[in-house]
């Protein structure tokens, strides 16, 4: 790609920024795409991480005994005592999660909780 080419790609790729951006703070965008794009990224390598931290032990979903569960519910499936220590509370406070909700944002309606 020619030096050329690639200022005329930055320019349109700013340009449709721009356009998607709208009314929003420039600084605002920028936190939200980066945020945006680290989730996709951590979407697209997952798998292949996992795979290798795991080896021969990560789940096949096209293995027999899991019957096309993906990975994770083929893990839940081998592993049923360790889902509690697996699946522990990030909080210490025994308060669900409406409550907690409530009391971080007293104004949200928790109507549905």
């Amino acid at each position: 790609m020619t030096e050329n080419s690639q200022k005329q790609l930055g320019k349109t790729l700013w340009n449709i920024a721009d356009q998607l951006r709208g009314a929003m703070n420039a600084d605002d965008f920028r936190d939200y795409m980066l945020a945006f794009l680290f989730l996709r990224y951590l979407s697209d390598n997952y798998e292949q991480a996992a795979r290798k931290e795991l080896g021969r032990d990560y789940p096949d979903p096209e293995a027999v005994g899991n019957g096309g569960r993906t990975p994770l519910s083929a893990w839940y499936h081998k592993n049923p005592d360790d889902i509690s220590a697996f699946e522990k509370p990030t909080t210490s406070s025994s308060q669900s999660i409406c409550g907690q909700i409530s009391q971080t944002w007293p104004g949200l309606s928790t109507e549905n909780c």
